[in-house]
């Protein structure tokens, strides 16, 4: 019997909780992703603006002080997206009984791509509040995304969420329950991690984004800026990550688990869209109009070229 590869029950969601003066506080895995994320991707950026010779007529075209002002914004832009678009692209009607529920992030629900437009629109406000080309911003946040993708994923697998679909392979895991409520889970401790007994391997969907959509896209994004310099050419690198993030999540969410709300006796793969036997998830079809943007982008370079 294929046993799988062991989930490691030692880690837990929360690093350290504490009280302070009658309010509960908890530095959680998923958080601390982000913020070490986003202290790489901008430190990416800075090595990446010090060095004009990267850039068209060596010149970049944001000063450190800029690029840190763009952080703030990109920060409030992952965060009020990627909660919206959760709420519009995978909400069950449970924020419409509960509008309030909308603001409490704290209780999950994060969407990547609301996250994406949030951002997109950050970059658009503030290039033209520093007179820069869109193309050159557009181009150091595309450089810089990667670090807080690669880190949020590996998040989600400690998390035990979002994980594959059932499968036999060697590399299988098999993932718990979290302990909330002893008298109803049939669970020992709030708090701990559990197995009912009955839970299938699973493929761990969320290390096959880490790696594509964070480690190997972040490596040739890396290299095409440093190594190829291809900070010199518009919107260069946002066509790599469109390109690059959104055939890597429409490749894994062939084995990733679908959202319960998309999924029936009648539709067992968890179609979204479904065109009579075959159809997309959720996550492809919100991946193939990146896709067709970054394909847009250098057929238009090309013909401007």
């Amino acid at each position: 019997m294929n046993s799988g590869i062991p989930f490691p029950t030692w880690l837990h969601p929360e690093i350290f909780s504490l009280s302070v003066a009658g309010f509960d506080f908890a530095l959680r895995w998923y958080a601390l992703a982000y913020i070490v994320g986003i202290i790489i991707g901008w430190r990416i950026a800075v090595a990446a603006v010090r060095r004009p010779n990267l850039w068209a007529g060596n010149k970049a075209p944001l000063t450190v002080e800029q690029v840190e002002d763009l952080l703030s914004w990109v920060v409030l832009g992952v965060i009020a997206g990627g909660r919206l678009g959760y709420v519009l692209f995978y909400g069950d009607g449970q924020f419409r009984a509960d509008p309030v529920s909308i603001f409490r992030i704290w209780d999950g629900g994060m969407s990547f791509h609301g996250g994406f437009i949030g951002v997109c629109l950050a970059v658009i406000f503030r290039a033209r509040a520093y007179s820069a080309p869109l193309g050159d911003v557009a181009n150091i946040l595309a450089l810089s995304a990667t670090p807080a993708i690669l880190l949020a994923r590996i998040a989600n697998f400690i998390n035990a969420e979002l994980w594959g679909r059932a499968t036999d392979v060697p590399w299988g895991v098999r993932f718990p329950s979290m302990c909330i409520s002893p008298e109803r889970q049939g669970c020992t401790a709030p708090g701990e991690w559990f197995f009912y007994g009955d839970e299938p391997l699973r493929h761990p969907s969320q290390l096959y984004e880490a790696g594509l959509e964070g480690l190997l896209l972040g490596a040739i994004i890396l290299f095409l800026a440093f190594g190829a310099k291809w900070l010199r050419r518009q919107w260069s690198l946002v066509a790599v990550f469109l390109i690059g993030y959104g055939l890597s999540r429409f490749v894994v969410e062939f084995v990733r688990q679908p959202d319960a709300q998309f999924t029936s006796p009648t539709n067992p793969i968890g179609w979204a869209y479904d065109f009579g036997g075959w159809g997309l998830t959720q996550g492809q079809a919100l991946s193939l109009p990146m896709i067709l943007a970054g394909l847009a982008l250098i057929i238009w370079k090309r013909r401007a070229a």
